[in-house]
């Protein structure tokens, strides 16, 4: 026997063993190891999830302090009824189950249900609760699963041909860059020399208590390099502020003086909003006598050669009726929600309007930074109050009348974007329960109208049900609502395909028209998939005419592109407040008998501090209770497929349950002072 063997001999003959051990390795002698009792184990485990459970806790207090303190501030305007309670309570009653169903299945994986209870006869299952775990995976196998697989299936459906839209929208605008196309100016221009060759110019600038930026776009209207006598400025004031009115009026009337032919126009009875804003002003008298109409809202501020860029395409081309110029962004790169917005905007004007606009002479007036022929606006009805998207409402209704449109991608209009969430929010509410109103309204004159059939199909199942009935639709319940339910349904679980690489694939399409903004990849994608909760409820409450359908919302500006003469502004304007304090204290005491001129000096007071905007002021966030909602259920579904061993499945719930807990608790963009 070799030296390094060793052999053991039992006593029996019969049993015995002999183990042979070759070399003298410490490692096949092991130390007998210490073993853990299971009353250690067993504290071991209330240790960890006594620190889960506190970590929950200290979440959950913090959520409720900030609700608490935040209901607060809401402005008072707001009507619960009308914020989708419906979609708050479904989504609380998913995240409830999905909280069950995580606690049964952990109870599940630590003992083993999945390996045994299937390969054992249902007459040896004992207790109840495993009785019931087995009827359940009977139950989902048999009558849930299928459900979902599906509605899984339609929206995967959905979201395919809504990326191939994309593909072919980006295809078109390849193909646009590549052969050069571009509107042409007809020869016969205007003869820059001859004033009265100009044609007669309206333009409007519709406000209401914008008081940040009433001055830049008043400014930057009345610098329209266009003959004197051939252009009329309408400052369209719907404000509320007395004191407000005042400081438009004294800018209007400081542009006058300068021999600028602008004037100043208030309604006392604000109906309609922006459209009925505008219908009012084009029912004065002296309209007649103008051919066309230019529209900027209160933050636009267009560089002088404007008119002299967009007016000649209508020259010679009597069947043109709206030429529209892109939007670019003074604060696209404030924070990441404008970063992302811009996103999202500069894919709207670079590919969609551009390529709509040369295949189909057709696309969504985008309300402002566009001419329009005032013949087609009378022909089409004129501005409508029936929405809130009356922008679109004419378009559409213009384009049945055979009216043809031109993008001009090279002009820009610089503007603001809105740089905190709730703003944001409130807007993209607003565009997207307006064209499903629009939609139920106009699905009979689509029908009816003479245009062409290929143009009817274009305007129903394009413009309107894929792009905007559609894209929230699916976005939201495959990937806010279906993927994290197939995690607690296994047979129903989604490939990576529909879960990552096409929503990279189209998120990098949309990132083409500005690469600048490729590190900011997967948060777009994230905040995207985050976004869908409102757009969805926005597109429902369109659709079915809720309540919250006809809200508008007048988005908050900062005058970004002021703020360096704040300072200075707020001088000037304590001057004209000094200058006018006699006139503007007669008009108060007209509304307010009793109020004094030490009371007027006061509320001046008030309006300088307000326009000072000091940094000290203490912001306040909002909380977003169905974000929040969606964060949680995200980040229950993100346990389950942890306990599956899943990938990709896990990385994505994780983040975007961690995308929408940020946004739930408005830590994304500028907060609300």
């Amino acid at each position: 026997m070799a030296p390094n063997s060793v052999a053991v001999t039992m006593e029996k003959p019969d049993n015995f063993s002999l183990l042979e051990i070759n070399g003298s390795d410490p490692s096949s002698f092991p130390e007998k190891r210490k073993s853990i009792s299971p009353k250690q184990f067993s504290w071991f485990l209330l240790l960890k999830a006594h620190r889960v459970v506190s970590c929950l806790s200290w979440l959950i207090a913090s959520v409720k302090k900030r609700i608490a303190f935040s209901s607060k501030n809401i402005n008072e305007e707001e009507d619960p009824k009308s914020r989708g309670k419906q979609m708050y309570r479904f989504i609380k009653a998913c995240l409830v189950i999905s909280i069950v169903a995580l606690s049964i299945e952990i109870v599940a994986h630590y003992k083993k249900w999945n390996l045994d209870l299937i390969n054992r006869p249902s007459w040896e299952v004992y207790g109840l609760v495993e009785w019931s775990y087995m009827a359940w995976l009977s139950f989902r196998s048999d009558y849930i699963a299928p459900l979902v697989i599906t509605l899984s299936r339609f929206c995967t459906v959905l979201f395919l041909i809504q990326s191939l839209d994309r593909l072919v929208l980006c295809l078109g605008c390849f193909w646009i860059k590549y052969k050069k196309i571009e509107p042409k100016i007809k020869d016969d221009s205007l003869d820059l020399e001859e004033a009265s060759s100009f044609p007669m110019v309206l333009v409007q600038i519709p406000m209401c208590n914008e008081r940040e930026v009433y001055e830049q776009s008043i400014g930057a209207a009345s610098q329209l390099d266009w003959p004197k006598d051939r252009i009329l400025i309408q400052v369209l004031d719907d404000s509320d502020d007395l004191n407000l009115q005042l400081l438009i009026k004294e800018e209007v009337s400081v542009w006058a003086e300068k021999g600028v032919n602008i004037i100043y126009r208030h309604r006392l009875i604000r109906t309609g909003y922006k459209a009925g804003n505008l219908k009012s002003a084009m029912t004065c008298d002296y309209v007649k006598d103008y051919e066309f109409v230019t529209i900027f809202d209160a933050d636009f501020t267009p560089n002088p050669d404007f008119l002299k860029k967009t007016i000649p395409h209508f020259k010679g081309n009597p069947e043109l009726g709206l030429v529209q110029a892109r939007w670019s962004f003074v604060n696209k790169d404030e924070n990441l929600l404008t970063r992302l917005q811009n996103i999202n905007l500069c894919f709207h004007f670079e590919v969609e309007q551009q390529v709509n606009g040369v295949f189909l002479n057709f696309f969504g007036f985008n309300g402002t930074a566009g001419v329009w022929r005032i013949k087609a606006l009378e022909e089409s009805g004129g501005w409508l109050e029936r929405t809130t998207v009356e922008d679109m409402d004419i378009a559409v209704r213009a384009h049945l009348n055979g009216w043809k449109f031109i993008y001009l991608n090279d002009v820009e209009v610089t503007c603001e974007l809105p740089e905190s969430y709730e703003a944001y929010k409130k807007q993209q509410h607003r565009w997207h329960s307006g064209p499903m109103q629009l939609f139920r309204l106009c699905l009979p004159s689509i029908i009816k109208s003479k245009i062409s059939v290929w143009k009817k199909a274009n305007l129903i199942f394009l413009f309107f049900l894929l792009r905007k009935l559609i894209l929230p639709f699916y976005s939201f319940t495959l990937f806010c609502i279906i993927l994290p339910l197939t995690m607690f349904i296994p047979e129903a679980e989604l490939p990576l395909w529909i879960i990552c690489y096409v929503p990279i694939f189209i998120s990098l399409l949309n990132i083409l028209p500005s690469p600048k903004s490729f590190p900011f990849l997967v948060p777009y994608l994230l905040f995207e998939n985050t976004m869908s909760i409102t757009k969805f409820n926005a597109m429902i409450s369109g659709l079915f005419q809720f309540g919250s359908a006809y809200e508008w919302v007048v988005t908050k500006k900062t005058g970004r592109s002021s703020e360096s003469d704040l300072l200075a502004f707020a001088e000037k304007e304590e001057k004209l407040h000094r200058r006018n304090s006699e006139s503007g204290l007669e008009l108060l005491s007209k509304l307010k008998e009793q109020e004094t001129n030490l009371a007027g000096q006061e509320t001046v007071k008030k309006t300088l501090g307000g326009l000072m905007r000091p940094k000290n002021k203490k912001k306040t966030n909002m909380v977003f209770k169905k974000e929040l909602g969606l964060a949680f259920l995200l980040l229950t579904a993100a346990a389950r497929s942890f306990l599956s061993a899943h990938g990709l499945h896990f990385y994505f719930l994780l983040f975007q349950g961690l995308s929408f807990l940020v946004v739930g608790l408005d830590l994304i963009g500028e907060q609300i002072s």
